[in-house]
């Protein structure tokens, strides 16, 4: 069995949704769907959730209206039967109707994440009706049937295996199934969501539960680039990449997958596809547990860096000196993204400064702090890649010009990272590009 994914832009449109249908229905062989909402559908949702919590319910009233005309519409050029439009209708209806009724209640977390999911319950319901339409019979699978995390936020995989296993069970015969992405049960069996890689992060695990044979993530980009299209003319899709260097390349900034949406088909060893709905026939980029080439594969940024230097001459020669580092870290529950040492400094990098005029206080009662912001993590990615001769002369001949602050060698064996100030990332991204790539 197969698992598709299909994001909000892949059926954002009337046309768009039966593009993806047209995809899904040409794949021979049992599949489950999963589909997002309607791309824009969450940001409005959450519009309405702040406004009704804030109390301004005029303004979250226009725009529940304006979201319910957008499904009005969507759904008359999508479905053309009548029978059709009358089911879809009464999804419609359904769905607004209790969104209206948030209005009148004692909002809280609880409706907020009852809220949310409102998008995809929708858009399956809808894509299910467009294929009966069509003449292809179809199950929805509710994700909140069989999706669900414990008391961690972390799946639970076991009842999801179960459940999956016994809902597929009762249909028998039937080859296509839908189901919705992003949103669960957690452990209290309230609606919440997965948090992390959405729903790509549900393909994933319906993957890995069912052992599928691949899973398919569908997007409008065909396959992860070597570098980042946004910020540089010649780029190329990567055909091949094993789970630990799409791994890598997505927590670096890779944005068209989530780190950890890949984590449960790497560790059930089920093989991932990035497709393209705009070209369904492009190969895109398969992610294994097959490890080939030495060499780099691709190169991410990852902006929003904080570099935070520590200098103190009580670090000579002392022991416990970085352990007290990372505990103010922990304290303050701060991931580290690189980090480098010498005999009296230590400089680090964190994504996340909500804490940093904490962080900083504890930090100088160990030596002098010194900070830098606006920088950017450029990360070049490969198989064994720091075991690779030459590369280390390659990467720094590319960015001759390039101010670097700090320098990530070893920790890894799929990646080489480099800092340096964001206004500095696209010529570095360019860069490396022509040295590494000759593109």
């Amino acid at each position: 069995m197969k698992v598709l994914k299909f994001g909000g832009t892949s059926v954002g449109q009337p046309s768009r949704m039966r593009e993806v249908a047209s995809i899904v229905t040409a794949q021979k062989g049992p599949k489950i769907v999963v589909l997002s909402a309607l791309s824009g559908t969450t940001n409005s949702l959450v519009k309405i959730g702040e406004d009704i919590s804030k109390g301004n319910h005029d303004s979250a009233s226009i725009e529940i209206e304006a979201l319910y005309t957008h499904y009005l519409d969507f759904h008359e050029k999508l479905v053309k039967k009548e029978n059709s439009r009358s089911k879809a209708q009464y999804v419609i209806h359904e769905h607004f109707g209790f969104i209206r009724s948030l209005l009148k209640v004692e909002f809280n977390e609880n409706y907020t994440k009852e809220l949310l999911a409102q998008g995809e319950l929708m858009s399956t319901k809808l894509f299910s009706i467009y294929l009966e339409e069509i003449g292809y019979r179809n199950v929805l699978l509710p994700a909140l049937d069989f999706m669900a995390i414990n008391s961690n936020d972390e799946p639970d995989m076991d009842f999801i295996q179960s459940r999956l296993k016994n809902l597929l069970g009762l249909h028998t015969g039937n080859e296509l199934f839908i189901t919705q992405g992003y949103i669960c049960l957690n452990y209290e069996q309230k609606i919440d969501n997965l948090k992390r890689g959405g729903s790509d992060y549900t393909a994933s695990l319906v993957g890995a539960a069912i052992n599928a044979e691949i899973v398919q993530i569908w997007t409008d980009i065909d396959g992860m680039h070597n570098n980042d299209p946004r910020m540089v003319e010649k780029t190329k899709p990567v055909a091949e990449l094993s789970f630990d260097e799409a791994s890598e390349l997505a927590y670096f900034g890779a944005k068209i997958l989530h780190p950890s949406s890949i984590l449960p088909a790497k560790q059930y060893n089920v093989p991932v596809q990035l497709k393209n709905t705009l070209d369904p026939e492009a190969y895109g980029t398969m992610i294994s547990g097959l490890e080939k080439s030495k060499e780099i594969k691709a190169i991410a940024a990852k902006d929003g860096i904080t570099a935070i230097k520590i200098k103190s001459s009580r670090m000579l020669l002392a022991y416990g000196f970085l352990r007290n580092i990372f505990e103010v870290f922990e304290k303050y529950k701060t991931p580290i993204d690189m980090i480098t040492t010498s005999e009296v400094a230590v400089s680090l990098t964190i994504d996340d400064d909500s804490r940093l005029p904490e962080i900083i206080e504890d930090l100088k009662m160990l030596g002098r702090v010194m900070i830098d912001t606006d920088q950017s993590i450029i990360c070049m990615v490969g198989n064994d890649v720091v075991e690779e001769k030459g590369i280390i002369k390659k990467i720094f001949d590319a960015l001759e010009k390039v101010p670097i602050r700090m320098i990530s060698y070893g920790g890894s064996k799929y990646n080489v990272s480099v800092l340096t100030e964001s206004k500095y990332k696209k010529q570095a991204l360019n860069a490396l590009n022509k040295g590494l790539f000759g593109l």
